[in-house]
Formats: structure tokens, sequence, C-alpha cells
């Protein structure tokens, strides 16, 4: 057991919380401290194989259930929530170190809105019909029925661990699915304890399972591997997301991407100086750079270049790192030491390079018991250029390398130079100007004089190396079911 706490998180298979094996466990970090707060029990083959056949038991009885007592599920969970909000704060923080603020106000507060989001887009929905004249007077009617995918897998990610597998879960469930989560070895806190507010809304045992464990060799590739999974759905890396593809290649199963993100922000001559430096100080540093739809390339037209370097330079230094329940606390810790690694050797790459580091690029010294987490200085760099590796490369850490240009053609060729393609934003007073150039963008997801901004109905995704399909709203009705098109000949 955990020296600390003797707390386990434990695999949810069928309804019910499988005892722990202490030959099968890992530990859980918390990242603002270093310290163990909990072991995590890691799911083997044969566990995982019980929570797919769990899946396919439960599919056609829920699966068979009305729209409305799915939905009426989902409300509940979405009621139930709200009732043990400060819990689940309390869990995503243990595992993030986010700041008690964006725990309650995004990642909590979006898992609500996704399952009566869903519930209300899964209620809402029609099928396509078409009434097709045939010679001689005579008709058919072709109309469309949307069947349940399977049993569904669903990979999370360590960075919006609660807010993304809700986003995946509520839509899968909504439409008839029964899923497998596998949520990030990182983070796995939030999944278990959705599975007790899932029972007691009254999901049926087996419509949502819980298997812990990393990728290869373990409870992830178990679970891609299963011929029992008839779709997966994955956020994370572009190469774990490649591996992914690979893997149910041979069995042709459906999947839905949302990988990584190198994305890019235009801020032209005539952008408003405040709005612009207030929204470039959340889409560069929010949750620690630990957004896919992160900024991590600032493209500055080279008249306001040196407002915006100097603005987002005292922004970065307002910033508050500290303790996660402090609700000064701004900016919290990166997920892990490793992780932290990888980005200190992007500001040694960019260094190198020739950057020049208008602020940060070290580790903080916090003390108050903080020097053990996984902390990294907020960094600007001015220097570098699209052929630099740490302006090619996704960081995923809190820090933007600012680059000039001197047209509108120059600054859309440069934020359009790259394999990623998830997001982009435009900051300019002009809206004819603001919708060319978004729409320009090379992206799944453009804003203008915003950021991160969403409306749940929306398609979401990205291209390249950002990812395969969409989901939200409609979108995700499309990749969680299959139609059936009818032909009746009247």
């Amino acid at each position: 057991m955990t020296p600390d706490t003797g707390r386990w998180i434990r695999n949810f298979v069928d309804g019910h919380f499988v005892e722990p094996d202490e030959n099968r466990s890992f530990e859980n970090v918390d990242p603002a401290t270093g310290r163990v707060h909990a072991r995590v029990h890691e799911a083997d083959r044969a566990l995982v194989d019980r929570a797919v056949q769990a899946g396919r038991r439960a599919l056609e009885g829920w699966s068979g259930t009305a729209v409305r007592e799915r939905t009426a599920v989902l409300r509940r969970a979405a009621d139930l929530i709200e009732e043990r909000f400060e819990e689940f704060v309390a869990a995503e923080i243990a595992d993030t170190g986010k700041p008690v603020t964006q725990a309650r106000d995004l990642d909590v507060a979006r898992a609500v809105a996704n399952f009566r989001t869903f519930a209300d887009v899964v209620a809402a929905a029609g099928v396509e019909s078409f009434l097709t004249d045939l010679p001689g007077g005579r008709q058919a009617l072709n109309y469309a029925v949307r069947k349940p995918l399977g049993v569904v897998a669903v990979i999370v990610p360590w960075n919006l661990p609660l807010l993304l597998l809700t986003w995946k879960a509520a839509p899968a469930l909504a439409c008839g699915n029964t899923v497998v989560v596998k949520p990030s070895e990182e983070t796995p806190a939030t999944a278990a304890l959705l599975a007790e507010v899932l029972a007691d809304a009254g999901l049926p045992a087996g419509a949502y399972n819980v298997v812990h464990g990393f990728g290869a060799d373990s409870a992830g590739e178990h679970l891609t591997t299963h011929p029992g999974i008839d779709g997966v759905t994955f956020t994370g890396s572009s190469a774990t997301g490649a591996h992914v593809m690979r893997t149910v290649a041979p069995r042709v199963r459906p999947v839905s991407f949302e990988l990584g993100g190198k994305n890019a922000a235009i801020v032209l001559p005539d952008a408003d100086l405040t709005e612009t430096l207030d929204g470039l100080t959340r889409s560069v540093f929010a949750n620690t750079g630990q957004v896919c739809l992160c900024t991590e390339r600032v493209y500055v037209h080279r008249s306001v270049f040196a407002d915006i370097a100097d603005g987002l330079v005292e922004r970065a230094g307002a910033l508050r790192l500290g303790r996660p329940l402090d609700e000064a606390t701004t900016t919290g810790p990166l997920i892990s030491q490793a992780h932290r690694d990888k980005v200190r050797g992007y500001f040694a790459l960019a260094e190198q390079s020739g950057a020049k580091v208008l602020t940060g690029g070290g580790v903080p010294e916090l003390g108050d018991g903080l020097d053990g987490g996984s902390w990294i200085e907020p960094t600007l760099w001015t220097g570098l250029t699209n052929t630099d590796r740490p302006v090619r490369e996704e960081i995923f850490g809190p820090v933007a390398a600012l680059i000039p240009f001197d047209d509108e053609d120059e600054a859309i060729a440069l934020a359009n130079d790259t394999d990623y393609g998830l997001a982009a934003s435009v900051w300019t007073r002009d809206l004819r100007r603001g919708h060319r150039v978004a729409q320009a963008m090379n992206v799944g997801m453009a804003w203008v004089n915003t950021w991160f901004l969403r409306d749940l109905r929306s398609p979401f995704g990205g291209v390249g190396l950002s990812g395969i399909g969409r989901e939200g709203g409609a979108s995700s009705l499309h990749f969680y079911t299959e139609p059936t098109n009818v032909c009746v000949h009247l």
C-alpha cells in the first residue's frame, strides 16, 4: 500500500471495483509536490478481456434502451457530478496539480456540460430521409437508421482528464454504445470516480468500464488489440495515435483521433493590443501550456512586435506559480518530472538555435514544500525561425516563439508551414480580414479575436499530424453510430 495514505485507485469492470493486486500496481504522484498520494491497480490482459466482455454483454440491453431513457441517465449523471463537485475537483487537482480555479471553472464544469449537451444533441437528432420519384409515377423512400458502433475503447490523456473523458463517453453512451475507458496512468482518479456516478445514475453494469495501466505491453495495448473492440477514440500524442492506427488497421476498426498541435497565432497590425495580449496570455500559458490547443508560435506584424513582446513578458511575470488550492495561483506544474525534462530539452535547443530568452527559461524555486514538484518557468523567445526545431516540434509546455512578419500573405504562409493542423487564432479589428485569414488557415479550428471559445455542438478535430475525424455535436453522432440505409419501394 502507499506509505502516505494507503489509498488505492482501482479498475472498474462489469459494475464493480476490482480488488487490487499489489504485484501489479504503480504509484500515483502529485506533480505539485512530487509525493505519492495513491497506488493504482494495473490491469493485465485478462482483466482487460473481462472489461471488453462485460461491455459486449451490456451492449444489447443498453443499445435497446429508448433514447429518452439513455439521455435521462446522462442528465442524472450531470446532476450527480454537481452534487459531488468538490470531490471531483480535489481528485483532478491531486492528479494534475492544476490550480483550483481551473479545475472548478473548466475541468469539472465542462464535464457537467458535456453530459447535458450530448443528452440534448442525441434527444434532438433526426434521421436522413429521401423520397425519390421513379418512372411510371412510382416512388421510393430511403431513410437511414443509426445504430451504435458497439464496444468503444476510450483512451484519455492526462492534461484535461475528466473534461476529455466525458467529451467522449457522454456521446458514446448516449448513442447506445458501451465503453472501456483507459485513462492516462498519470491521471486515473476521476475516471474511477465517474464510475461511481454513472452507476448511481442508473447506467447498467458493463456499460462503463475502467482499466488502468500504460500503453505498450499494458492496458492500452491489450485494449486496442482486443478483437471485441468496435472502435477507438483517442486523444494524445501524434506518435501514439499513429501506433494505435497501425494496431487496429488489420481489423479495419474506425478511429477518431485528436492528436498534437503546434498552433499559431497571427497578430495583425490593427489588432486591439489589450484584447490580444489577454488572449495570447491564455493561449500560451493556460494549464501550463499543456493543452493541445495552446499557442506555441506567435507571428506578429513588425509594426507592433515590440508592444506585443513587452506586453507578454509583463503578463508572464504576473503569473503566480504556487499551491494548487491557493485561489491566487494561476499556474500549476507540468504533469511529471519526465515531461519537465522534455520541456527543458527544448529550452537548451532554443538557445543552441540562437534564441533570445525574453522571460523564463529555467526551473523556479518555490519553497513551501513544492520544490519536489515538476515546475517550470513560463518562457518566451525571439530570434527563432520556422526551420528551428523548437518552432517545428510540439513542446507542450508554457512556451512560445515570437516571430515578426511584414504582410498578410507572409503570415499565412508561416502559420501554415507545419506538419500539424489543429488550431489557430487571428487578432485584428477588421472582421473581413479576420474571416479571410482564419479561412486560409490549414487547421480544424480557427478563432478570430478569441481562443478556446467552444460551442460543444460544433465540429472539433485537426488535420495532418493533429488527427483524423471530428467530434462534437452531430459529428460525434456520426462517429459513435453506423447508419443502415433502408429503401422501401412504395
